[in-house]
């Protein structure tokens, strides 16, 4: 009966999984903040969502572009920046895509039919048109215009278009990354003049939205190092593990009624899981949606019968506690090394004794002044701990890893 044609787990694949936990915030955000004003043609922000490697930055945006695309948004596809490519390259083959969906490569407009040429350019060629001086504008201020024409073109269907950037971290170059957050900026603030019953000219933004996806070092390439501009115009969320009751939640389902599967005659079954089983897979992915998944990956592919029982769970664990831990491994070996201290340091100490001041001693400094630089990124940036009368770890995996016998099971309720 459970097979992999019907795990309904995805571990780490970019995809919406079927067995989705929490995030409440961020979509409710994208229905009732984002899209609302943006088709409206009211200023909001772009999203910059942030985090470390498996809270689920990108299938979160994928999740809230799937919702786009149901409501017949235009939504182009996660554009992943690997290191050291292009951005500009990605963007403008995404835009060109989207225009021909807004119908701009029929336009007559010699205005669009340059621009659709130039964006072509920027497609094959990218940012090293800049570099061989070829004729016609920058290819980020060709992108720009391209951009705006496809928000112009959606303004007047109704609908909304999404932009989503995945690995922002990797685009290194400043020059590039300045050029693309402007462009994207500047599409964000535009705004084009409609006309309303009485001829009544209104002021309209263009119902473009953006979301920026990556690790946590990109605030500081995009924030400090670019200063007001993109803080005005991008709204950024450093994601948290999710807590345990919406992980519960998302696995009520296989606890009653049951969750539907096919089986080999054409007809559905259910596959159940007991909840004691269900309350370990929840107590083992210390809220993480990578190690949720991973765990009920394994914990599927142990039996085959219609229930997965505690025994499954502990078997499927094993499996996967090589990859569970070397992914906690790999988040504290990108630590610079005086967050990777504190963070070591505060694992060492008992809860009640860890305040900024001791830390700091234990650290080598002499003040907690000394050491609030680093507490500040590891809170703020990175999301690990949480800064207050005692600091506390937000990043419930990496505790875990530190101060107990994690991957091991835990033992008793």
């Amino acid at each position: 009966m459970r097979s992999a044609i019907d795990n309904p787990f995805t571990p780490g694949a970019d995809v919406v999984p079927p067995v989705w936990a929490g995030r409440r915030d961020q979509l409710q955000d994208w229905e009732s903040v984002v899209r609302p004003r943006r088709a409206m043609g009211l200023p909001e922000r772009g999203r910059t969502i942030l985090g470390e490697a498996g809270l689920g930055k990108s299938t979160l945006v994928r999740r809230i572009a799937l919702m786009a695309e149901r409501e017949g948004d235009w939504v182009t596809p996660q554009l992943r920046i690997p290191l050291g490519a292009d951005p500009l390259k990605a963007v403008a083959s995404a835009m060109l895509r989207l225009a021909d969906r807004a119908g701009l490569a029929e336009a007559r407009e010699q205005r669009i039919k340059d621009v659709l040429a130039r964006v072509r350019e920027v497609a094959a060629s990218g940012i090293s048109l800049t570099l061989d001086r070829a004729v016609g504008p920058e290819p980020y201020v060709a992108l720009t215009d391209l951009l705006v024409e496809v928000g112009a073109a959606a303004l007047a269907q109704g609908v909304t278009v999404v932009v989503h950037i995945d690995e922002v971290q990797n685009i290194t170059d400043e020059a590039v990354l300045s050029q693309l957050l402007v462009c994207l900026g500047d599409v964000i603030a535009h705004e084009t003049v409609v006309r309303a019953p009485g001829d009544v000219a209104l002021a309209r933004v263009l119902p473009v939205a953006v979301y920026l996806t990556g690790l946590p070092e990109f605030a500081d390439m995009a924030g400090s190092r670019k200063g007001a501009t993109f803080a005005r115009r991008f709204a950024t969320t450093t994601l948290a593990p999710i807590a345990d009751d919406d992980l519960r939640m998302a696995l009520h389902p296989f606890v009653t009624p049951g969750w539907e599967v096919s089986d080999e005659r054409g007809s559905t079954r259910v596959v159940r899981m007991e909840p004691a089983a269900a309350d370990l897979v929840v107590r083992l992915s210390c809220g993480e949606p990578f190690l949720f998944q991973l765990a009920g990956e394994r914990s599927w592919y142990a039996g085959t019968g219609p229930v997965i029982t505690v025994d499954h769970v502990l078997q499927g664990w094993e499996a996967a506690r090589y990859e569970a831990t070397a992914h906690v491994e790999r988040i504290l070996q990108r630590l610079p090394a005086r967050e990777r201290q504190m963070v070591e340091v505060m694992a060492a100490m008992e809860p009640v004794d860890r305040t900024a001041t001791k830390i700091a001693r234990e650290m080598g400094f002499e003040t907690a002044s000394q050491a609030a630089p680093t507490a500040q990124r590891l809170d703020t940036v990175r999301g690990i701990i949480d800064r207050g009368r005692q600091y506390t770890f937000r990043h419930r995996a990496v505790e875990a890893y530190l101060t107990t016998p994690w991957p091991d099971p835990p033992d008793g309720p």
